[in-house]
């Protein structure tokens, strides 16, 4: 993606952002005009009040300085006062609502983005994406606040140069010129290097996740100096990243430090001369070094916040090419028109899939699974057990062929209502950092503690969670780390009992639990599939002896399909498989 085209995006951005915030941007425009007007004004009421003083004599001075005084203050308290409204709209009115739009549009991007964008990036990544733009997109419309006022304060400033003699307006506008065309001169090289240091620093950020989430395996292989290798390496790269950009900056600073001291001393020269020869008062000595000094202040901050505009240019440029990239969202092409599912018939006619590394998995596949079967899925891992199930629910795109559930097209009905007909039970459930209350009213939102504490009774988690401190109310912590595996396989079952769902998908769902726990919960299982269409993933072939049906999955093709006896008669591949287990279980 060019330049140019990245810059069109974030201005696009910007725009749709500001459409929101009329009247506050209208306010805050209107107080930067009035504080630079009072900006300018200030050093030319001290050059009045300067001359008055030079030439009162012995008459009462106060009676003489009255009005300009009076005038100074006065302008003193509009250019505070506007200053201050400007901060309080800013920082009290629009700047809390841009950042709950910031991350409510961002989360509603992250859930349009495709499975196949989550598993490419890292949790911690895409994180410090949003908080790079909840920090950056409120400072950038403070610098185009800033940059408005400030330069608009410049060409005042120029003005009133101009009215002491055009040569000083002329030499300092050359300066200035000089200035902004450094200024332009830097900023793509800042715009570049900003970039990689956001990049860097996501990486960083990236990687801490990673090793948190992964702490346990890091101490049970005693890899710690292993990572601290990488975490150096990290690092390091992020650290050469923010020294090639400060070091940029610094020489810019430098040019336009050692040049306004050139423009001071000529000033100082030809101020001399004027007051010397007469054509100058005191008071245009003093407005001239005012401006003068005015007008390097306002390009400094300027030189200064084009610099901060850079890195913030950089971290919301990498945060849009991630979050706000349209290329990885799913295709719905169906806006709002919801899926109706009443029977449950799953057909996949003539699917073709393959991963984007180009790995095939099914070509022109087509089976169809009846309302109300329960159906087992076996095979080696890796043999597309996993991606028959993913692309039920939807989260990958089809290279071709359709699948079908009661009849309908699932790829023209929103993703939403397609998953709402299915309840899924992971092999390793990932939980909220909510309450047990909360995480098991997942599956059904409006569900009453009556109904939530059924389920779980249902999924035999109710004793387990009485026995906690505060019960219901317990905090599971990140991913439910508080929780042992089978308790959280318990949870997810009961999510799936709240649920209700005419599809019903279990992978590895007592894979966790105890053979007691387990022989339990199987009535329960069985309760729950009773008139649905039941998918059950499970290595453990004794768990589908029952089972309707059964499928074996192998390269990602459905190499035989019968019933458990049927399969055994066969004396195929599973055959082979039951034959070779020991304990229930597939070798590896």
């Amino acid at each position: 993606m060019s330049s140019v085209v990245q810059s069109a995006q974030v201005l696009q951005f910007f725009l749709r952002l500001s459409r929101h915030y009329p009247w506050t941007t209208a306010t805050r425009l209107f107080c930067g005009t009035l504080w630079a007007i009072t900006t300018s004004l200030l050093p030319y009421l001290l050059k009045d009040i300067v001359n008055r003083l030079s030439n009162c004599g012995g008459v009462d001075v106060f009676s003489v300085l009255m009005v300009p005084v009076f005038l100074y203050m006065l302008v003193t308290i509009v250019q505070s006062t506007s200053y201050l409204i400007q901060s309080y709209v800013a920082d009290l009115v629009m700047f809390p609502q841009l950042r709950k739009r910031i991350v409510s549009d961002a989360v509603k991007d992250l859930m349009q983005k495709s499975y196949r964008f989550f598993q490419g990036h890292l949790s911690g990544a895409i994180t410090n994406r949003i908080s790079d733009l909840m920090k950056a997109v409120p400072d950038m419309f403070n610098f185009f606040q800033m940059f408005y006022s400030h330069f608009l304060a410049f060409a005042i400033a120029l003005y009133f140069l101009g009215s002491v003699s055009r040569f000083f307006a002329l030499i300092t506008a050359l300066w200035a010129g000089m200035f902004f065309f450094g200024l332009y001169f830097f900023s793509g090289r800042f715009t570049v290097l900003s970039a990689r240091y956001s990049a860097s620093t996501a990486e960083v950020v990236g990687y801490l996740v990673d090793f948190l989430t992964n702490i346990l395996s890091v101490r049970l292989f005693s890899s710690e100096p292993s990572e601290r290798r990488i975490m150096h390496y990290t690092v390091d790269k992020s650290v050469a990243a923010e020294r090639r950009l400060s070091w940029a900056y610094l020489t810019m600073w430098c040019f336009f430090d050692y040049s306004y001291c050139v423009l001071q001393g000529l000033n100082f020269y030809l101020l001399c001369q004027g007051v010397e020869k007469g054509w100058l008062t005191i008071g245009d000595f003093a407005l001239v070094l005012v401006l003068n000094g005015q007008v390097f202040s306002i390009l400094y901050r300027l030189s200064r916040e084009c610099s901060k505009f850079s890195k913030l240019y950089g971290q919301v440029l990498q945060a849009l090419l991630v979050i706000h990239d349209d290329r990885q969202q799913m295709s719905d092409r169906s806006g709002n028109v919801d899926l109706k599912v009443r029977r449950g018939e799953i057909t996949f006619d003539e699917v073709k899939f393959h991963y984007a590394t180009g790995v095939s998995l099914f070509n022109e596949k087509s089976v169809v699974i009846e309302a109300g079967q329960k159906v087992g899925l076996v095979g080696y891992s890796g043999a597309g057990k996993s991606t028959f199930v993913n692309l039920i629910l939807g989260l990958y795109e089809l290279q071709g062929g359709q699948i079908l559930i009661d009849g309908q097209n699932i790829q023209e009905f929103s993703k939403s209502s397609l998953r709402s007909a299915i309840a899924m039970i992971p092999q390793d459930p990932s939980l909220f950092h909510r309450s047990l209350m909360d995480n098991i009213r997942y599956g059904q939102t409006n569900a009453t503690d009556k109904e939530v504490i059924a389920a779980a009774k249902r999924a035999h988690a109710h004793d387990f969670i009485m026995n906690l401190e505060s019960g219901y109310d317990t905090l599971v912590g990140d991913r439910g780390l508080k929780l042992s595996g089978g308790q959280r396989q318990r949870i997810a079952i009961a999510r799936a009992i709240l649920k209700n769902a005419p599809i019903l998908i279990l992978d590895e769902a007592t894979s966790q639990l105890d053979s007691n726990t387990e022989t339990a919960i199987q009535e329960s299982l069985w309760q729950l599939m009773a008139h649905k269409t039941s998918l059950v993933i499970a290595h453990r072939l004794s768990t589908l002896l029952h089972m309707d049906r059964i499928l074996v999955f192998h390269n990602g093709t459905i190499v035989e399909d019968g019933s458990h006896r049927q399969l055994l008669k066969a004396g195929g591949r599973y055959k082979a498989l039951w034959d070779a287990q020991v304990g229930g279980f597939l070798p590896q």
